[in-house]
């Protein structure tokens, strides 16, 4: 049967692929909180055309948290190492998974049909109950990622139990 592990990282005396890597990916995150910034606020960047937050927005918005999410596990992914992951790194998965679902369908209510301004009987906005499912959606995305970080690598907290690979290591 084939493994579902990912091979260990190759790198060199300084660890100068894992470095490019990390950087890729953190430039990966950058762009998407630029993308969502921009769906967010386009009036910082003189791009506001409308009073309300309409679709254009909104599906920019939730692009850039997509990417911004994608970006995000790539990083904390390329911390590990290759090495497996914790029960807590693979919960912080799935936590990052749905907190961005409620994100989407929180913000594009309205144009699914299920939120308090459905598409063909008003003009679909992101309004506060949106807002809220968003916000609350970004905080189960940021507690995945707390959850996704390799605490067993930081020599702060040195009393923390390690797994049986790192030990034979």
């Amino acid at each position: 049967m084939a493994q579902d592990k990912t091979p260990p990282v190759e790198k060199n005396s300084n660890g100068e692929i894992v470095k490019k890597r990390l950087s890729i990916f953190l430039l990966i995150t950058f762009v998407g909180f630029s993308i969502f910034f921009l769906g967010l606020r386009p009036d910082i960047f003189q791009m506001d055309r409308s009073p309300v937050m309409g679709f254009i927005q909104i599906a920019v918005m939730v692009t850039g948290l997509g990417i911004l999410c994608l970006g995000g596990y790539l990083s904390m992914r390329s911390l590990w190492n290759g090495t497996s992951l914790s029960i807590a790194a693979a919960i912080g998965i799935r936590f990052i998974s749905t907190g961005l679902v409620i994100s989407v369908f929180s913000a594009l209510a309205d144009f699914f049909g299920f939120g308090s301004h459905p598409y063909p009987e008003s003009l679909p906005y992101l309004g506060e109950w949106q807002v809220l499912g968003v916000i609350i959606g970004e905080y189960i995305i940021a507690l995945g990622f707390l959850l996704m970080f390799p605490y067993q690598k930081i020599r702060i907290f040195p009393n923390l139990s390690r797994s049986d690979n790192s030990k034979s290591s």
